[in-house]
């Protein structure tokens, strides 16, 4: 028993003296991390204000229009008053109603601006 409560004893000093969110980090430690902190952050704005969402509708007789490869469909339009559509493999529009007259496709990319 006497040895059981030394053994808890010595973990309980141990752990208390291990390094803990309340202790700083050593100089060095520290100069580091804010030099890597600083570097991403201003690396990773400029690089998100170069990039521009480019967008442009396309129609097409029928029920289906189709984005160009590269491109991603956001959204669909329907003629005749049909509500009902629903997009397939990502760069095609397909209107769910009978006797469509014309379908559009908002079709999308992320472009790198200079």
């Amino acid at each position: 028993m006497k040895n059981l409560s030394f053994l808890l004893l010595f973990l309980f000093f141990l752990v208390l003296g291990l390094p803990g969110p309340s202790m700083s980090l050593c100089p060095m430690d520290e100069a580091v991390s804010k030099k890597i902190n600083q570097d991403f952050s201003s690396l990773l704005p400029a690089a998100i204000k170069n990039i521009v969402l480019h967008c442009w509708s396309v129609s097409s007789r029928g029920r289906l229009a189709s984005c160009p490869e590269g491109t991603t469909v956001t959204s669909c339009s329907c003629g005749s008053a049909c509500g009902s559509w629903d997009v397939r493999e990502d760069t095609m529009c397909h209107c769910q109603c009978g006797s469509i007259d014309w379908t559009a496709a908002r079709c999308c990319t992320l472009r790198v601006g200079s």
